[in-house]
């Protein structure tokens, strides 16, 4: 697990965000690498990464479940096909269970799907089975996303799996170790509050940038 770098400036973007993490993965050596970019502003770190390693590039998808009314503030994940998540402690402090929250979860599934089929536009997805897998995004917080896809991505068999990002909050990359191989964050800078704060130009990326990079 990387993350020692003092970030003095945040990144300009996500593709420079990609430039900086590649420099990371790049000192390491990869069986049949396959970068993930999990959607949608992952995509755009990914696409960098996959060219600086000469890997092939896909998509994952993990669509957060918010709390009742508060739908940025992710008490769980799920995917296309796997089972959801949820943060046992998050759910306990907000007097919540996961049978409440089934109308949000097959909400966030329908749209995980709806991604996922829109991305993939007709193509097989990449084979995951005994290759080193990247999966990568564009900052990590509290890691509910990620937990749902590097659990996906296990049951296909990869050889390894890694988590890599430009930026994360301390101690989430500790504890996203017990789904992956390995966690690497450029910096994990200790006033971290949220992803946007390290990018200078963090606007949305759109369906159309995703299967731009895709097919590109």
């Amino acid at each position: 697990m990387s993350g020692q770098e003092d970030l003095s400036r945040v990144f300009a973007d996500r593709e420079d965000g990609g430039r900086r993490l590649a420099g990371e993965l790049v000192r390491r050596t990869w069986v049949h690498p396959l970068v993930l970019g999990l959607a949608r502003g992952g995509v755009p770190v990914a696409a960098v990464v996959a060219r600086r390693l000469g890997a092939e590039l896909d998509v994952a998808v993990a669509r957060k479940i918010g709390a009742p009314g508060r739908r940025e503030f992710g008490v769980g994940a799920v995917t296309p096909d796997g089972p959801a998540i949820y943060d046992e402690a998050i759910l306990r402090r907000l007097k919540l269970t996961a049978a409440r929250m089934a109308r949000a979860e097959a909400r966030e599934r329908a749209e995980a799907r709806r991604r996922l089929e829109r991305y993939r536009n007709g193509r097989a997805p990449a084979d995951v089975a005994g290759r080193d897998v990247l999966l990568v995004d564009d900052g990590l917080a509290t890691g509910v996303t990620a937990t749902a896809a590097l659990r996906d991505l296990r049951a296909a068999n990869p050889r390894t799996v890694v988590f890599a990002a430009p930026v994360g909050a301390p101690g989430a990359a500790a504890a996203l170790l017990h789904e992956a191989d390995d966690v690497v964050c450029v910096a994990e800078p200790p006033d971290f509050r949220a992803v946007g704060q390290w990018y200078a130009d963090f606007r949305q990326t759109s369906d159309e940038d995703v299967l731009d990079l895709l097919f590109r």
